[in-house]
C-alpha cells in the first residue's frame, strides 16, 4: 500500500486518519437541486462551533446566480457571512430549485435571511479554490463534494498562475488530505443498478476526478443516504428555537413534511470530519470507473486510491442521531479569522 495514502487499521474497518486540530473544509455544492446540501452546510457550522472544522470556502456547482446568494445567506445565518464563496460559470445545472428564493424573501423592508452577496458578484469556483488551496498547510485540507464534478475536474486540468506556480493538478497533491464525495452507487437499488444525479449530470467531469484525482478519494454511494432518511419530526420541531430557520424552511419547499429526506450530502460532510468516530465502515481498496452512461463501477485493487462507505444496518440509528443533532444544532458562531480572501 502506499504509504503517502492516509490509511489506518481501526477496530472493525479502515479510516481515514484524522488531523489534529479543526481540518479546514471546502464544501463542493450543487446547493438548489435538493435539500441535503442545506442540511450538510448547517451540520458544517455546527462541526466549526464545536472546533471540529473549519470552512475554509464553499464552490457551486449550480449555475444560478441565486445559489450563491442563499448559500451566502445561510453562512450568515450561523454567524459567518465572511466565508468565501466561489460558483461555476456554464454548468450543467441552471434551474432555479424550489428554495433558493429564499435569498430574496423580505419580512416588511428587510430581507428575512441577511446577506452580502449577488451571485453575478461571486469569483468563479476555480480561480477561488486556487486560491484558498495555496493558503493552506501541506496536506491540510479535505473536500467534500456533494455536487457534480465540474469545479473539481476545471481545478485539475487549471494551469500555473500568479496564484500559484503548480498546476492544478499538483496544487491538489500538495495541499488535499482527502476528498469526501456524495456520488455513485454501489449497491443495487431495488435490484437494479442506479445512475446517480451527481454523475449523470456531468459525466465526463465524474470521469475526470475519479481517474485524475492524486489524492484518497472515499465515496458515499447511493444506498447510504436512502439508508439513512433524515426524520420530518426534527424538521417541524428542533428548529424552532427561531421564528424563520433556512434549513427547515428549504426542506418544507423542497417537498412538504410529512417525509423522510434521504441524507446523502450530510454523510459525505459527517465522514469528512469525523473519519474516526466508527458512524461507518470503508469498502476493500480500488477504484471507481465511471462508465459513458454514469454507472459507477468498483474495482478492487490492493494499492487502489479509493474506497466507499458501507452502512452496518444495526449503526444507522447511531448516526442518523448523529446527523440530526448537528444538523439542528443552534448558531454558536467561534472566533475565526479568513486565511485568503472573497
Amino acid at each position: 500500500m502506499n504509504p503517502t495514502w492516509p490509511w489506518v487499521v481501526g477496530a472493525s474497518a479502515m479510516a481515514v486518519v484524522a488531523a489534529a486540530g479543526p481540518v479546514p473544509i471546502v464544501f463542493d455544492t450543487d446547493i438548489g437541486n435538493d435539500v441535503d446540501d442545506v442540511l450538510a452546510l448547517g451540520m458544517l457550522h455546527a462541526l466549526e462551533s464545536r472546533g471540529e472544522c473549519r470552512l475554509i470556502a464553499v464552490t457551486i456547482t449550480k449555475d444560478n446566480p441565486l445559489a450563491a446568494a442563499f448559500t451566502d445567506a445561510v453562512n450568515t445565518f450561523y454567524g459567518r457571512g465572511d466565508i468565501p464563496i466561489g460558483v461555476v460559470r456554464g454548468g450543467a445545472e441552471p434551474g432555479p430549485g424550489k428554495f433558493l428564493n429564499l435569498a430574496e424573501q423580505r419580512d416588511g423592508d428587510r430581507l428575512r435571511y441577511p446577506h452580502d452577496l449577488r451571485g453575478e458578484d461571486a469569483p468563479e469556483a476555480t480561480t477561488l479554490l486556487r486560491r484558498i488551496l495555496t493558503a493552506e498547510s501541506d496536506g491540510s485540507v479535505v473536500i467534500v463534494q456533494v455536487g457534480f464534478s465540474s469545479n473539481l475536474a476545471r481545478l485539475l486540468d487549471s494551469p500555473p498562475d500568479e496564484i500559484s506556480p503548480l498546476s492544478g493538478r499538483d496544487l491538489v497533491a500538495r495541499k488535499v488530505r482527502l476528498l469526501s464525495v456524495m456520488a455513485g452507487a454501489f449497491k443495487p437499488i431495488g435490484g437494479k443498478r442506479h445512475l446517480e444525479y451527481n454523475v449523470i449530470k456531468d459525466i465526463p467531469a465524474a470521469k475526470k476526478v475519479a481517474t485524475a484525482w492524486p489524492t484518497p478519494v472515499v465515496w458515499s454511494g447511493f444506498e447510504i443516504g436512502i439508508a439513512l432518511p433524515y426524520p420530518a419530526i426534527s424538521i417541524e420541531r428542533d428548529y424552532r428555537y427561531v421564528p424563520h430557520h433556512p434549513l427547515a424552511e428549504a426542506y418544507v419547499l423542497y417537498q412538504p413534511p410529512p417525509h423522510n429526506r434521504p441524507t446523502w450530502d450530510l454523510t459525505a460532510a459527517l465522514y469528512a470530519v469525523r473519519p474516526d468516530r466508527g458512524y461507518f465502515e470503508l469498502s476493500e481498496p480500488g477504484r471507481v470507473i465511471v462508465e459513458d452512461d454514469g454507472e459507477t463501477r468498483f474495482e478492487p485493487a490492493p494499492d487502489g486510491p479509493h474506497r466507499y462507505l458501507v452502512l452496518r444496518p444495526e449503526m444507522a440509528g447511531r448516526v442518523t442521531e448523529a446527523l440530526v443533532m448537528l444538523a439542528s444544532q443552534p448558531p454558536v458562531p467561534a472566533p475565526r479569522q479568513l486565511t485568503a480572501p472573497r
